[in-house]
């Protein structure tokens, strides 16, 4: 039977993130508009390490850096987005920080986002292993709204893309 643990960001003050998705036109959300995103993972193991852990919580501290990098203040935008020059320009003027994500945006795409990031700060703690494995990310909007991307499901989009 595997062993399980979580780690959470910004549940307690969020990270700030204003974002949009320009195809949902029946909807607000095609306008700029923002949350203080927070992040559930759920990681397994089927053997403890030394220290009868899943993963060592102190050094996920990478991982705390790379959702701040992608989320914290910034203004989050698709490549695909028809406006994207609009928002490199603001990057340039210096209004907003700009973060262009190449799989699109909104709570599903942060999830499937953070999880990658999630598995490659494993990688880098274990390059030679692969006891400790991400088993979800959920990426919270606010109390009401969420996305879970699982391990099951990344390894349905791997398989069918290659």
């Amino acid at each position: 039977m595997p062993h399980f643990s979580t780690k959470t960001y910004g549940h307690e003050v969020g990270l700030s993130c204003a974002f949009r998705q320009p195809n949902a036109h029946h909807s607000h959300c095609s306008k700029i508009h923002g949350y203080a995103l927070s992040f559930k993972f759920e990681f397994g193991c089927y053997y403890l390490d030394d220290n009868d852990w899943v993963v060592d919580f102190g050094s996920l501290k990478i991982l705390k850096e790379a959702l701040v990098k992608a989320f914290d203040h910034k203004t989050v935008i698709a490549l695909h987005d028809p406006a994207l020059d609009y928002f490199r320009e603001g990057q340039e003027m210096g209004v907003l920080d700009l973060v262009i994500m190449p799989n699109g945006v909104g709570c599903e795409k942060f999830a499937e986002h953070a999880f990658g990031l999630a598995q490659r700060t494993l990688q880098v703690m274990h390059p030679d292993s692969s006891r400790v494995w991400v088993e979800y990310c959920e990426c919270a909007e606010h109390g009401a709204n969420s996305s879970i991307y699982t391990r099951e499901l990344d390894q349905e989009v791997r398989s069918t893309n290659l």
